[in-house]
């Protein structure tokens, strides 16, 4: 986001300011950004963005302590886990990839790079009408109020985590059924909720 707003010539913003806009649809982070009501400032900006995630950000991240462990005794019991985000799915599977991620994910879901389904309400329907899954065959973890809104906005019950960029306080005012404050906290949630696999779609 910085080198997107510094390359436009404008003032960067702290990392706790853009920190508050993580897991948001990229234009409307910049329309605000930017403070412009037009398409096309954002735009540049988002391509910009992407420009420089795709030869540096991505491999950047790092994986939370924890989380390898979490996933596998998830996916050990014999859950289907899904990654459902933002950000655009070819982004999303580079740095599943480099993360070596991978074997623990059923399917990975994402956005387009046109901006089709960034919503996440809009992005979590799709993933139940794709894998032909019913909202009580599923659960959205998430760290942010989005994942929790999606998930009430389709009938699914939701885990807030807080190893993540969203406060506890944002996530207990977005009103999830369960709230976990570690990766090994997970799975006990997840099960305390029911959840087993049901999943139809057929991998390919």
């Amino acid at each position: 986001m910085q080198y997107a707003l510094t390359s436009l010539g404008r003032l960067s913003r702290s990392q706790q300011e853009l920190e508050e806009f993580i897991g948001a649809p990229l234009v409307d982070v910049f329309a605000k950004l930017l403070e412009t009501e037009t398409d096309k400032l954002p735009l540049k900006a988002l391509q910009l963005y992407r420009d420089r995630y795709s030869r540096k950000g991505l491999f950047e991240s790092k994986v939370y302590a924890g989380v390898p462990a979490m996933l596998a005794e998830i996916e050990n019991g014999g859950v289907n886990l899904f990654v459902v985000t933002a950000k655009p799915k070819v982004f999303a599977e580079r740095v599943i990839s480099h993360l070596s991620l991978g074997k623990y994910f059923y399917r990975i879901y994402g956005s387009e790079l046109d901006g089709a389904r960034s919503n996440k309400t809009d992005l979590i329907r799709h993933v139940l009408e794709r894998g032909q899954l019913t909202p009580d065959e599923a659960v959205m973890v998430g760290d942010r109020y989005h994942d929790i809104i999606g998930a009430k906005a389709n009938g699914l019950r939701s885990v807030g985590v807080l190893w993540g960029y969203g406060s506890r306080e944002e996530l207990y005012c977005s009103e999830p059924d369960m709230i976990v404050d570690s990766p090994s906290s997970l799975p006990g949630a997840l099960s305390a909720l029911g959840l087993a696999r049901k999943s139809h779609e057929r991998k390919c």
